[in-house]
């Protein structure tokens, strides 16, 4: 595409092409999990960034730690993979290179996966890992949270339950092509659809009944689109213009807006879902990352 660096035309091409074999009606969660793993497991990792397992809040963790990191900041991840898949395999590598861009340890915890685990337990584990880490001694201005897909909706759902119950919210906030609309009501859905090189709308209820009963499509913690937004943390929001998810970001940051919050909508043209994840192998997704970095070593005070 005109625009766009021939790695991203490649990769974009090639995944495409092996999503299109994927019947999202009949596949085995757990061989996507495989899958998934294998993929995103060949992207190279951050130099200069140390590894550590850990388990917090009974949840098997990660911790990425750059050379040089403060102590007393973090950056908490929650992975996407559609509620489904995903864990420390597919994101250590796009987490690394967020951690070291921004300057800052990363904390990448396994939460329960359905259809074995399905809703709310993802959101409890969160909610568990969050508490933990200011058990622990994280003040909550110096900690950032991101996610990316699932884990993005799982990142504002995690923070509604932490504003309901009282418990003082993170510093600031990054949403990489957050999944907000499990229902998929928004209109990016029609006019994106020939456009996304991965996802159909016709696959979506395929995907969300591994999660969630079609009843709660619209639940505020399952979809945060539907939610009072009001008093959430300063948010930086990436999604690529070609994804039929788009109208997710666009309606969240407006309705941030509208309830006062401080949010930023970054929509990059002619990218695909999370193609921040590529970091390594395209020029797109390593200006993605640095400016997700810049903000959140902004929004922490990293080095001040």
């Amino acid at each position: 595409m005109a625009g766009t660096s021939w790695q991203a035309q490649f990769i974009r091409a090639s995944t495409a092409l092996y999503v299109s074999l994927i019947d999202a009606e009949s596949v085995d969660v757990r061989h996507t999990r495989t899958r998934l793993d294998l993929i995103a497991g060949m992207v190279p990792k951050a130099s200069g960034v140390g590894f550590d397992k850990a388990t917090i809040a009974g949840c098997d963790a990660e911790w990425l730690v750059p050379d040089g990191a403060p102590e007393d900041k973090l950056l908490l991840y929650w992975h996407g993979g559609a509620y489904v898949m995903g864990g420390c395999v597919s994101h250590r590598p796009v987490v690394s290179h967020l951690a070291r861009a921004a300057g800052v340890r990363a904390v990448l915890p396994e939460y329960r996966l359905a259809p074995e685990h399905p809703f709310p337990a993802a959101i409890e584990d969160a909610v568990a890992v969050y508490r933990q880490l200011l058990a622990d001694g994280f003040a909550p201005g110096n900690i950032a949270v991101a996610g990316d897909s699932a884990g993005g909706g799982l990142t504002v759902a995690m923070l509604l339950s932490l504003r309901e119950a009282g418990v003082p919210l993170p510093g600031a906030v990054a949403l990489l092509s957050p999944w907000l609309d499990l229902s998929g009501a928004g209109e990016s859905m029609q006019t994106r659809e020939e456009h996304d090189p991965w996802f159909s709308p016709e696959d979506l209820p395929h995907v969300t009944r591994h999660y969630c009963d079609e009843s709660e499509l619209k639940n505020p913690l399952v979809s945060p689109v539907y939610a009072d937004l009001a008093g959430l943390p300063r948010t930086l929001i990436q999604v690529g213009d070609d994804e039929i998810l788009l109208s997710d970001s666009e309606r969240m940051a407006e309705q941030m807006r509208a309830a006062g919050d401080e949010v930023t909508i970054d929509v990059w043209p002619g990218m695909w879902h999370v193609w921040q994840m590529f970091i390594g192998i395209m020029p797109e997704s390593k200006a993605a990352v640095q400016k997700l970095g810049e903000f959140i070593s902004d929004a922490l005070g990293v080095g001040d």
